[in-house]
């Protein structure tokens, strides 16, 4: 897949993320999708996608949702569910979207779902708490 030519921009990002990445993201009208090309780096003993990487991928698209639709306050992930649907190979690219379902006044309450070339790889529900302003130290 050639992300760059269907509208994938690439991300480096800071600490950890950074290491987990390079992170990908696609603008799809109001919405956005975030992705992953599956490098050997990312691979497990097996030599497939590592499930601790495609967490990651998941929990950081979920919470940059969430984030956006907190008013870009930062949020933390309270609880992460996720149900493994099939394994990825390298050389794979992993798309994900997330939605809210439903939002309190702190609480956020997202689903995802990541896939490659359209097939489900892993669902996962979310709560995620719009993070209280840190004071300055």
């Amino acid at each position: 897949m050639q992300a760059q030519a269907q509208g994938w921009k690439p991300h480096e990002l800071p600490g950890f993320m950074g290491l987990a990445g390079p992170l990908w993201s696609r603008r799809e009208g109001d919405d956005w999708a975030y992705g992953l090309q599956v490098q050997a780096q990312h691979l497990n003993p097996a030599r497939m996608l590592h499930g601790g990487a495609l967490l990651t991928l998941v929990d950081h698209a979920l919470s940059t949702v969430a984030w956006q639709a907190a008013g870009r306050v930062p949020c933390l992930t309270l609880q992460l569910d996720s149900h493994f649907l099939a394994s990825v190979a390298e050389g794979g690219f992993v798309e994900v979207r997330a939605r809210i379902t439903q939002r309190t006044r702190s609480l956020l309450f997202l689903q995802g779902l990541a896939s490659v070339d359209g097939a489900p790889v892993l669902q996962a529900q979310a709560i995620m708490k719009a993070a209280p302003p840190r004071s300055a130290p």
